[in-house]
């Protein structure tokens, strides 16, 4: 098979792993504080710092955690106690209309929207090499054979303005996560934002709400009310108890103890990261990092650099994956978006040194 289409055909051996999320959307968004009785309280100076972070992000002061988790997958340990400084982060996902405003600002075309270069793939057909991405679809049947991974298909015209594909659009879904991303992409919306993607300590360190240890978002128990998931047997069937088949609007779940929506299923999110299995060896460091693009790698496709994806998204169900924890990582090609990647981004406030500094935190 051409060289392109294989690669297409390997990214799905990695895609089965690629699910996530949690659960039944609540009537009403319950506060934080409400959620999360022990949750710690802001201090005064990250209290101060919230008000320098820029709209729709939320101050989160730095800390020391344990990153990883030795109680699931190999890819996800060694635990390392870690030390972040403070950032500002987005209270929610990247939204379709806020990455339509970029796009009518900068006249910018996805990854996802440019043909294959005929110079780069000259043995591909016109035809093979048109813009498209990889959207989930369920079988037809519940009754049908479900070979692995039959459930991504390579769709031509599929972007995101098209998230299902050409005759899709984005009518009524504003308000919905952005997806098939690229990190090329994520990062050019970044640039014009001012912002930039989260390594995986920081995002980790967020979605953690200051709950040191603990499984998910919330705590310890498993409670599919609070975050988008499958409901039913994956991927045969989705009951779709919370009204949401697939992708749920931002901020249609309950937030963690910090103000932020969706750390948990939804989509999942791009890190600043490169890819190794494991994390060990960061230990004691403060904001560490992933590995170098050359250092980076996948055992499950070598030769492959890729980035870190975090929080799981609305494809997990308990009967196929539980990568719906902070501690939850993933590899995927960074030229690669789906129906099911999206991000948010970080931002470091002006330095005000009248606010002074709390322990492992920046201002």
């Amino acid at each position: 098979m051409i060289k392109t289409l294989i690669k297409r055909q390997k990214l799905l051996l990695f895609l089965s792993l690629l699910c996530g999320g949690l659960g039944l959307a609540l009537l009403f968004h319950l506060q934080p504080r409400l959620l999360f009785p022990n949750a710690s309280s802001p201090t005064m100076s990250s209290t101060a710092l919230a008000g320098r972070c820029p709209d729709q992000m939320v101050w989160v002061a730095g800390g020391d955690f344990a990153m990883g988790s030795d109680d699931f997958y190999p890819e996800e340990k060694a635990v390392d106690d870690v030390r972040v400084t403070g950032f500002c982060i987005d209270t929610h996902e990247v939204t379709n209309a806020q990455f339509a405003k970029f796009v009518a600002d900068t006249n910018y075309r996805t990854v996802a929207e440019r043909p294959l270069s005929a110079e780069e793939y000259p043995q591909l057909s016109a035809a093979q090499r048109q813009p498209g991405s990889l959207v989930f679809q369920m079988p037809e049947s519940p009754n049908q054979p479900v070979p692995e991974l039959s459930w991504w298909h390579w769709t031509p015209g599929a972007n995101w303005q098209h998230p299902q594909g050409p005759a899709s659009d984005l009518t009524g879904r504003e308000q919905y996560p952005v997806v098939h991303i690229a990190v090329e992409d994520a990062q050019a919306y970044a640039q014009w934002a001012n912002k930039q993607l989260p390594t995986e300590s920081q995002w980790e360190y967020a979605a953690r709400g200051g709950l040191q240890g603990a499984s998910f978002t919330w705590g310890n128990e498993y409670k599919p009310t609070l975050a988008n998931s499958w409901q039913g047997l994956f991927p045969l069937f989705n009951t779709a108890e919370d009204g949401h088949v697939g992708l749920a609007p931002v901020e249609s779940y309950p937030p963690n103890s910090y103000g932020l929506y969706d750390m948990a299923g939804n989509v999942w999110e791009w890190t600043l990261d490169w890819y190794q299995p494991g994390h060990g060896g960061k230990a004691h460091q403060t904001n560490p990092t992933g590995p170098l693009a050359k250092d980076s790698y996948d055992n499950r496709e070598p030769g492959v650099a890729k980035h870190v994806i975090k929080g799981g998204s609305y494809l997990c169900a308990p009967n196929y994956c539980s990568r719906f924890r902070p501690g939850a990582r993933e590899a995927q090609s960074p030229d690669t978006g789906t129906s099911h990647i999206g991000f948010r981004l970080v931002q470091q406030p002006e330095a005000d040194p009248s606010l002074g500094l709390l322990p492992g935190s920046s201002g």
